[in-house]
């Protein structure tokens, strides 16, 4: 990960949260030498893209979760070996690597197989018939190494795939009883061991105690096609290590492999780890290529992705995961929520309209120049939620910073505003969902969980057109969410004035000991009512701690 830190906003983001996660991640970026990186945790929706759109910035990636992964653990960048080294060569790499597992990977990296040390012991310790190293198709090349030998006739790449290995102890008349062709013969200096051997179309021999080969013997395994090879090793030394030259390929696990992505979480593959006996797992990239292997110690040392919240302190508004993660900053407006952090965090959070407004001054104290484009999103983020200022969350600081801003941007505040909302209010062609998680959020009172969503428009035509798609999904919104109540603000910006839709035992009761509203009527309307932060929330606390006490 490189200590990259996640500038975030909350799950469903509206202009705010998007364009301050920008700035502020740029901010950061210009302050220190750290890998700033804006991210999102849900869709963008119209308002927000036209914004990114016009000022030529492109949308922050999606994230969806921040619990730990493979790729915040160390990974040990075992090498991949290929399958046609000998066991002698393995065990050496393993030794020197002071591993238990080796890769088998092929010539594009992708893994093979696995071998252990436990594999290689099993290969020693189990029986084998004397064609287990023919039926592995050993190349003579691997022969050459395990006995430090010298290829006196014949081609080193040559594959032994039939015959047995024999021992030439006896005297030629009795070794053309039990030698047959293609065989491999480990003998001494005896010539006519060597002859004999020869004559009945052994495929190898092995000249043992680094005796001489005559040029007669050199000749004839010319002519017959026999392979020599000359090893310092006495007879019983060469025979015992012989089968160190089998290729690993004969002995690797290729079947069932229990393989990971740098991608997975480690929450996920603790509980696979727990289930197997292996002691090392493979860890692939997306494209399924070996990058190295880890351990269930290797899960100890899993670092924490770091990130700083912008516009949300609500752990209900959060990525998932952000238990597993290490908080840095939160930057916020809106009140102080049910957020807890391991250790002191920097918090700034100040009773503005915008989250925007926080991070522009943020700019100035640093004396840190807005660029155009940054003043773009910054701008549009603090009319946005100001609703061009019309909104009572909005103070003349925010009024103050969206101008100085405009100017910086170059953009007309009413002509700007006017096209933004537009293209946020364009709703008719969307689904209900698409409209309902615009801007939803999830609050907590106590033990009281309810969820609000809001959709500004100019258009109240247009807000009735949504209304009739939005009461019934209300519904399935409501027990997908498992919250008591769930709220839909439809806001008329022009007009200033929000209706009120519910769900869920006690909304409508809550609603009307909040605004102190007649209750013969299943319609709640709210004039001057625009801000779900300081008008709708607040009320409802209230309203909630009253029904508490």
């Amino acid at each position: 990960m490189d200590n990259e830190i996640f500038v975030i906003g909350h799950i469903n983001p509206d202009t705010d949260s998007i364009c301050s996660a920008i700035a502020y991640a740029e901010l950061k970026r210009k302050l220190t030498n750290g890998k700033y990186k804006e991210k999102r945790a849900g869709q963008i929706n119209s308002e927000t893209r036209f914004v990114l759109e016009t000022f030529g910035v492109p949308a922050p990636d999606y994230i969806n979760d921040i619990h730990a992964q493979v790729k915040d653990i160390e990974i040990r960048r075992t090498k991949g070996v290929k399958k046609g080294i000998s066991l002698k060569n393995a065990w050496s790499y393993m030794e020197e690597n002071n591993v238990v597992t080796l890769p088998i990977v092929d010539e594009s990296n992708h893994l093979e197989g696995l071998i252990t040390i436990g594999d290689i012991a099993k290969s020693y310790m189990d029986i084998y018939d004397n064609r287990v190293l023919t039926k592995a198709q050993t190349p003579c090349t691997n022969i050459i190494e395990t006995l430090e030998g010298q290829l006196v006739v014949g081609a080193p790449e040559a594959l032994l795939s039939e015959g047995k290995v024999l021992i030439a102890a006896a005297n030629p008349d009795l070794m053309e009883d039990y030698i047959e062709k293609d065989d491999i013969v480990i003998l001494g200096n005896r010539y006519e061991s060597q002859l004999c051997a020869i004559e009945m179309n052994a495929r190898l021999i092995i000249v043992c105690d680094g005796a001489p080969v005559s040029k007669t013997i050199t000749k004839m395994a010319q002519n017959n096609d026999c392979i020599i090879i000359r090893t310092p090793y006495d007879t019983f030394t060469a025979a015992r290590l012989i089968n160190q030259s089998i290729p690993i390929q004969f002995f690797m696990t290729n079947n069932n492999l229990i393989t990971f992505t740098t991608e997975d979480y480690i929450e996920e593959i603790r509980g696979v780890m727990a289930k197997k006996r292996y002691r090392d797992f493979p860890i692939l990239s997306k494209n399924g290529s070996y990058i190295g292997m880890i351990s269930r110690r290797n899960l100890l040392d899993a670092k924490r992705k770091q990130v700083i919240l912008v516009d949300h302190n609500e752990k209900s508004q959060a990525v998932d995961g952000l238990e597993d993660a290490e908080i840095l900053e939160i930057i916020d407006h809106h009140r102080l929520g049910s957020l807890e952090t391991i250790s002191p965090v920097f918090f700034r959070n100040q009773p503005l309209g915008c989250t925007a407004t926080i991070i522009y001054q943020m700019y100035q104290e640093n004396g840190i120049i807005v660029e155009p484009k940054i003043a773009g999103l910054l701008c549009s983020a603090i009319l946005s939620d100001t609703l061009v200022y019309r909104s009572p969350t909005c103070t003349e600081i925010d009024r103050i910073s969206a101008e100085e801003l405009a100017k910086i941007a170059n953009i007309d505040v009413e002509e700007h505003a006017k096209k933004m909302f537009a293209a946020g209010s364009n709703l008719k062609s969307k689904s209900p969902e698409e409209i309902f998680y615009q801007d939803f959020k999830k609050f907590t009172a106590g033990d009281l969980i309810f969820g609000v969503g809001q959709i500004n428009s100019m258009n109240q035509d247009e807000l009735e057109s949504i209304e009739e798609k939005l009461v019934p999904y209300m519904q399935k919104a409501f027990k997908d969410h498992g919250v008591q109540m769930l709220f839909f603000m439809l806001t008329n910006i022009l007009e200033e004035s929000t209706e009120l839709l519910y769900q869920g035992n006690g909304a409508k009761e809550l609603l009307i000991n909040a605004f102190k509203l007649d209750g013969n009527s299943d319609t709640i309307y709210l004039r001057g009512v625009v801000s779900r932060k300081k008008q709708l929330i607040p009320a409802l606390m209230l309203s909630l701690q009253q029904d508490n006490n």
